[in-house]
């Protein structure tokens, strides 16, 4: 038997350059990047149309991507743009 750490991630969505950003947190970053480009689910990204992964970050303990969401959803628009073009900036 094999044991595999457990991974969580913050990560960041946008339908365009400048445009409308997503925060969001998940245990399984490849699943929900399908359910937001598919449009499965009911909210603000399918809304928005965010469908750009535009960062990420990952977490070992979840109440620790839980505490970066909610900073960065706290927090101004300005920082979540550094963050996007410090790695990606097109």
């Amino acid at each position: 038997m094999s044991w595999t750490k457990k991974s969580y991630c913050i990560y960041l969505l946008a339908n365009r350059k400048n445009g409308t950003i997503y925060v969001g947190v998940s245990g399984n970053l490849s699943k929900r990047m399908l359910e937001h480009k598919n449009g499965t689910n009911e909210g603000f990204s399918k809304k928005y149309s965010l469908k750009k992964l535009v960062y990420f970050e990952s977490f070992e303990v979840v109440e620790n991507a839980i505490k970066r969401e909610k900073q960065l959803k706290a927090g101004k628009r300005s920082t979540k743009i550094q963050l996007i073009e410090k790695d990606n900036p097109n």
